[in-house]
């Protein structure tokens, strides 16, 4: 059974950006993005200025700078992971069937995040409805950005403790995966509007009240994660 909107009508992707939402569905996409965009300009100053002190020579504070990314790596895909989800589940239940494109290889640095994309762009072919497409999308972008998130953290760990075999390849891997989870973000934008277009108005207030659910869960988890990493990373800088 479709719950789709009746007053929603297939279109295109670039259609339903250009397309303004209603009140309320405006209301929940700016306040979502905005945060995201934030968690991400936070951490990518942060990235920028160690990146920038580590070339002019200024290692040690381009350790301390370092020293904050992986929190504030986390802080981004937390809640990018969260809106991802919340979208998968609902998608799933109810049957939404919003307008999706697959992810382009090009859009992303990594080797192993353009196999990925390219494996969802391949894989797209042979999925013979948009509803298929677009969970398989949502799936894979929600894999993507846990999987950069991870190796974000544990390759800054490695360098922060001085224990990288190659430090300047680690720090241009730093980079990349800050770059593929920018691009993550861009995809997850697009999809959350053509999503928002999908769904009827009166799944609204639930959708809204799942995504706040579990994104209050995630917030706690990673406050108590964060509390114990930095303990243990004050007392290893003390330590130098």
């Amino acid at each position: 059974m479709s719950f789709v909107s009746s007053q929603y009508r297939p279109s295109s992707v670039s259609q339903d950006w250009r397309k303004a939402l209603s009140s309320e569905k405006s209301d929940l996409h700016v306040k979502c993005l905005q945060n995201l965009e934030t968690a991400y300009t936070v951490f990518s100053v942060a990235l920028d200025e160690a990146l920038g002190m580590r070339r002019m020579g200024r290692h040690g504070n381009a350790q301390q700078l370092l020293s904050l990314a992986p929190e504030l790596c986390n802080r981004l895909s937390s809640p990018l992971k969260c809106l991802l989800g919340t979208m998968l589940v609902h998608a799933r239940h109810f049957g939404i069937t919003p307008n999706v494109v697959p992810l382009s290889p090009e859009n992303f640095q990594r080797p192993r995040s353009q196999r990925v994309a390219r494996f969802n762009e391949l894989f797209s072919v042979v999925l013979l409805t948009k509803r298929s497409q677009f969970v398989s999308k949502i799936s894979t972008l929600e894999d993507l950005v846990e999987e950069l998130d991870e190796g974000f953290v544990a390759t800054a760990e490695e360098l922060l403790k001085e224990e990288s075999i190659r430090p300047e390849r680690d720090w241009e891997q730093l980079d990349a995966a800050h770059y593929d989870l920018n691009t993550c973000l861009r995809e997850t934008a697009v999809l959350y509007k053509s999503f928002l277009h999908a769904l009827p108005e009166a799944q609204l207030a639930e959708f809204q009240t799942t995504l706040d659910s579990r994104c209050l869960a995630a917030g706690e988890a990673a406050r108590a994660r964060t509390r114990h990493v930095a303990h243990r990373r004050m007392a290893f800088l003390k330590g130098q």
